[in-house]
C-alpha cells in the first residue's frame, strides 16, 4: 500500500533525500554538475572528479539535527566543498556558515603540518528561505572577500556561494541551468511526470535518483521520518517563539515596557532551549533570571539554536 502512496519523486530538501542524489559514490556525476553549475565554472576550471569524505572528515558543528543536510568532498586539486542543503532559517544563519567553512579549512593541517600546504574551500548552501531581500541579492550570490579601497578581490581561501530557491522566478518557464536546479529543489517532490525543463541531462538524472521507486520499504520510512523531523522542528520553534513572544507581552503590560522585553527574551531562551531537548539546571535557570540585558539575552538565544548544551548557550560573548 505505502508504495501505492508514494509521489513520483522525492523531496530533495529532506536529509535522506539529498544525500541519496548528491552524496553516493553512484551519484557523484551529480554532485560534479551542481558544483560546476553553482560555482559557474568555464571548461579549464571545471570540476571532473571529486572524493567524498566520510562524517568524520567533516567539520564539528553544533545544529539543529534535521534542518541542515550536507555533502562534503574535496577535488583533484585539493580544493574542499562543504555543500549544503539549509530548511529552516534560524537566528545567526550566516554566521553559522561561515564557521562551518572556517572550520572545513583549519581542520585540514594536522600536527606538524604547515599553512602552504591549506587549500581553498567553498561553501555551497540551498536555502530553502530568502536570506536577503531579493532586489539586492539574485537567485544565485557568490561571495568573497574584497578590499574596501580598491574593490580589488583577494584572499580566495574561504568563498561562499548561495542559491536561494524563493528567489526563483515562478511567472515563467526556467530558463538557466541555476534556475533548472532551483525549479528541481521546490518542485520535485509535486511533479506527476518529468517536465520538458528538467528533460535534459543533468537534472533529468538527478531525477531519476529521486524516484521513489528506488527505495526499499526500509529507505522509504527512513525518508518520511526524515520529513516529519524537519517539521517537527519547524513546529516546535515555531511553538517557543510565539508562546515566548505572547508570555512576554502579557507580562509586558504588569511590569513595564523594559521588563517585559526581558520577560519576554527569557521565556523565549528557556523555550527554544526545552525545545531542543537540553536541560535546564537550577542553575542555569538563576543565570537566565539574574540577566537584565538584552543584547545578552538576545546572544543566548541566537547561541540556543545550535549549542549542545545549556552551559554553551549561555556563554559570554
Amino acid at each position: 500500500m505505502s508504495a501505492v502512496m508514494r509521489p513520483l519523486f522525492a523531496d530533495p530538501r529532506t536529509d535522506y533525500a539529498f544525500k541519496a542524489i548528491f552524496g553516493t559514490e553512484e551519484h557523484k556525476p551529480l554532485l560534479v554538475a551542481l558544483l560546476n553549475d553553482l560555482l559557474e565554472l568555464d571548461e579549464a576550471h571545471r570540476v571532473v572528479q571529486v572524493e567524498l569524505l566520510s562524517a568524520e572528515q567533516r567539520p564539528k558543528v553544533s545544529e539543529l539535527k534535521h534542518s541542515i543536510v550536507d555533502v562534503k568532498c574535496r577535488d583533484a586539486r585539493g580544493t574542499t566543498y562543504v555543500v549544503e542543503m539549509q530548511v529552516l532559517n534560524v537566528e545567526g544563519f550566516e554566521k553559522r556558515v561561515v564557521y562551518n567553512v572556517a572550520k572545513a579549512y583549519t581542520s585540514q593541517l594536522g600536527i606538524g603540518e604547515h599553512y602552504p600546504t591549506l587549500n581553498d574551500v567553498i561553501g555551497v548552501t540551498i536555502c530553502d528561505f530568502n536570506l536577503w531581500p531579493e532586489a539586492e541579492v539574485p537567485l544565485l550570490s557568490r561571495w568573497r572577500m574584497q578590499e574596501q579601497h580598491t574593490r580589488r578581490v583577494g584572499l580566495p581561501e574561504l568563498q561562499f556561494v548561495f542559491l536561494e530557491l524563493p528567489k526563483l522566478d515562478r511567472t515563467r518557464e526556467p530558463q538557466t541551468v541555476i534556475e533548472k536546479w532551483a525549479y528541481f529543489f521546490r518542485e520535485a517532490s509535486k511533479l506527476k511526470s518529468v517536465p520538458p525543463v528538467l528533460a535534459q541531462k543533468p537534472h533529468l538524472d538527478a531525477l531519476d535518483a529521486a524516484r521513489t521507486a528506488r527505495f526499499s520499504e526500509e529507505e522509504w520510512e527512513a525518508y518520511i521520518r526524515a520529513g516529519m523531523a524537519i517539521q517537527d522542528e519547524r513546529g516546535a520553534l515555531s511553538l517557543a517563539r510565539r508562546e515566548g513572544r505572547e508570555e512576554g507581552h502579557k507580562e509586558g503590560h504588569k511590569e513595564g515596557h523594559t521588563e517585559g522585553q526581558l520577560i519576554q527574551a527569557r521565556t523565549t531562551l528557556r523555550r527554544v532551549l526545552r525545545a531542543r531537548g537540553l536541560a535546564i539546571s537550577a542553575e542555569d535557570e538563576a543565570r537566565i533570571d539574574a540577566c537584565s540585558d538584552l543584547a545578552t539575552l538576545d546572544q543566548w538565544l541566537d547561541r540556543s539554536l545550535t549549542a549542545d548544551t545549556v552551559a554553551a548557550a549561555l556563554t559570554s560573548a
